[in-house]
């Protein structure tokens, strides 16, 4: 089972919006960190791909995204696709809530048509 209630220090003072996930093929925890100049929040997802790349993980197979809202699931936002599109297209994505339901995806879905490293080496 997926545990939405995960430990990770969220900073989410703004908006109260607390954003947790968990990159499963390594283990590395994510959070929000929220920004007075909301430009600078840095999202969960984008946090433990940093923190994952920062400590040697290159490669990704499925991350779990989990939220305080109860009543929908949650996926990561356009930017955070993207960046988790640079590390691999074939993504399983379970999108939690903190009943502990889920809801499995993948990257390709939530990001068809995606622009990939491979389109760069095609110049």
């Amino acid at each position: 089972m997926i545990r939405p209630d995960f430990i990770c220090h969220i900073v989410s003072s703004l908006s109260s919006y607390a954003v947790r996930v968990i990159l499963i093929s390594s283990y590395v925890l994510g959070c929000n960190v929220e920004n007075a100049s909301y430009g600078l929040t840095v999202c969960a997802e984008r946090n433990a791909i940093q923190r994952a790349v920062a400590e040697g993980y290159r490669r990704f197979t499925a991350i779990a995204v989990t939220c305080d809202i109860k009543d929908s699931f949650v996926g990561p936002c356009g930017a955070c696709r993207q960046v988790l599109m640079e590390f691999g297209t074939e993504w399983d994505i379970y999108l939690t809530k903190p009943d502990g339901s889920y809801k499995k995806t993948s990257l390709r879905d939530l990001l068809p048509l995606a622009f990939t490293p491979a389109h760069l080496q095609k110049n």
